[in-house]
């Protein structure tokens, strides 16, 4: 797999070379404070596009709306295709981010055993003998209130996750069950238990005077790396909120990432971004969205729970309609936390608030503000002209699939399809699952290019052609007018490997 992951940083790096603007790899855990690349979250495309002037001022261009992919000596790894294109002049830039990345792992070693110090580099860790593991990495950023958000996500969630899975490396290639405690782990820092650090009789007790546990709970490999991906979410969400406050870096954005380590891909995804995998014409969801309705019941539950984050101007009760105060004293259909059908409750006084979920469909809001409830950043985000936080309510925490990969044989037509909701907002599985394989039978199965085409194609079809009442579908309805940012990853075949 290592060897792999090698041959495939060198081919990106070979092909892409130095872009304008790209940053450089970081080999140290991303802390609080700027990284390489454009400063805080100022706006870019992605690396990999390398656009010049002249396709960034065409790629902005809210009217012609020109859609952007790699071009063939830039091609990404594993023959990965990909397209986007700036919304109909809802925002100023495009407010998607994609990246594409080679990942390589190293073990994470505690001074007791001997571990390098930071400033080493790569060979002398090598020479060290630290074994390594490879993923590659995929994510797409979907922001509001701005890129700034996205942006960032894109630069640095792939490193929280290198480093979320560093203690993991001897680990996951290891075929027995994992350690329940890492000997690094048997040091607390003061500053994490608030007093001196523990003595040597503390920490090292005799054999015979430690308690005997049985292990009451199986941990697999795959758990670990979800977790990993988890914790590095949260570990993204909260520079974020670091950066928002000494940067204005403001809004935030939805995510949603693929994975790839030791044959099987985990996908997470944090928002209204989705993503299925096209196999031999059967589509497989690999998420969900993540909006006022779907997480409802988790909503309800908090404002039950914290009245105080309502502001005394919500309430955490769902009704078909605002009450209003003529109705006082009658009986109204409801629902709570606890429920999924409606009942009738007489209506009191605090009825009357405004509710914490307001609105149905794509048109529903948490606190009548944002349609999304999970993601990275809006620590700032407030309901309108009032200083209730809505981020309590929103969850950095993704939704996590797996997909093994070596349990099935995958023909060259078989994909893993990411896309942003200007995707998802138009066109069904279905339709997508359809265009894909009607792209991918025009080409010969060892063409690397066509799945940067069946990108190109989906992105497409769902922004429509302009016609004198705006961007229409070949169905002359109404087109996606959002951003739209879609990944085309191939499974199986010749080539695909790289």
């Amino acid at each position: 797999m290592l060897g792999r992951v090698r041959s495939a940083v060198a081919q990106l790096v070979g092909a892409l070379g130095p872009a304008p603007g790209a940053q450089p790899p970081r080999d140290s855990p991303p802390g609080p404070g700027p990284g390489p690349g454009p400063a805080g979250g100022a706006f870019c495309r992605p690396a990999f596009l390398q656009l010049t002037s002249e396709e960034l001022q065409r790629a902005d261009d809210h009217a012609g709306r020109a859609v952007q992919s790699p071009r063939e000596s830039r091609r990404l790894p594993w023959s990965t295709g990909y397209a986007e294109v700036i919304n109909a002049g809802k925002s100023q830039h495009n407010e998607d981010q994609a990246c594409c990345e080679v990942v390589v792992v190293g073990r994470r070693c505690s001074p007791q055993r001997g571990s390098l110090a930071p400033q080493e580099s790569a060979v002398e860790a090598e020479e060290q003998g630290r074994t390594e593991l490879g993923f590659h990495y995929w994510g797409l950023f979907d922001g509001h209130a701005g890129s700034g958000a996205a942006v960032l996500a894109s630069r640095l969630l792939h490193c929280h996750i290198r480093d979320q899975l560093r203690d993991l490396v001897d680990i996951l290639q290891d075929s027995s069950p994992p350690p329940i405690c890492l000997q690094s782990d048997w040091r607390v820092l003061p500053a994490e238990r608030g007093q001196a650090p523990l003595s040597e009789k503390e920490v090292e007790l005799p054999n015979d005077a430690l308690p005997r546990f049985h292990l009451e709970k199986a941990v697999s490999h795959e758990s670990l790396v979800i977790g990993a991906i988890e914790n590095a979410f949260r570990r993204m969400d909260k520079e974020m909120e670091w950066e928002q406050t000494t940067q204005l870096v403001a809004g935030g954005c939805c995510a949603l990432a693929a994975v790839y380590l030791l044959g099987k891909f985990y996908v997470a995804n944090a928002g209204d971004s989705r993503a299925i995998i096209i196999r031999n014409g059967e589509i497989i969801p690999m998420s969900r969205e993540f909006t006022p309705e779907t997480e409802r019941q988790r909503l309800q539950l908090l404002g039950f729970l914290r009245p105080e984050l309502l502001g005394n101007e919500f309430t955490h009760l769902e009704f078909p309609r605002r009450i209003q105060h003529k109705e006082l004293g009658k009986k109204m259909l409801y629902r709570d936390q606890n429920m999924n059908g409606w009942a009738y409750k007489r209506i009191v006084e605090d009825d009357l608030k405004f509710p914490l979920i307001y609105g149905e469909g794509k048109k529903a809001r948490v606190m009548a503000t944002i349609g999304v409830t999970r993601g990275l950043g809006d620590h700032d985000l407030k309901v309108y002209n009032s200083n209730i936080h809505i981020k309590p309510f929103l969850s950095c925490v993704p939704e996590v699939r797996v997909y093994d990969l070596t349990q099935y044989e995958h023909c060259p037509d078989d994909v893993l399809v990411l896309g942003t909701d200007g995707l998802w907002d138009v066109t069904s599985d279905r339709e997508v699952a359809n265009v894909v394989t009607e792209v991918l039978m025009d080409y010969e199965p060892n063409d690397p290019c066509r799945y940067t085409v069946a990108a190109h194609e989906l992105v497409v079809r769902s922004r429509g052609v302009l016609k004198e009442r705006g961007w229409r579908l070949a169905n002359n309805k109404l087109g996606s007018g959002d951003d739209i940012s879609v990944f085309v990853i191939p499974l199986g075949g010749p080539g695909n490997y790289t």
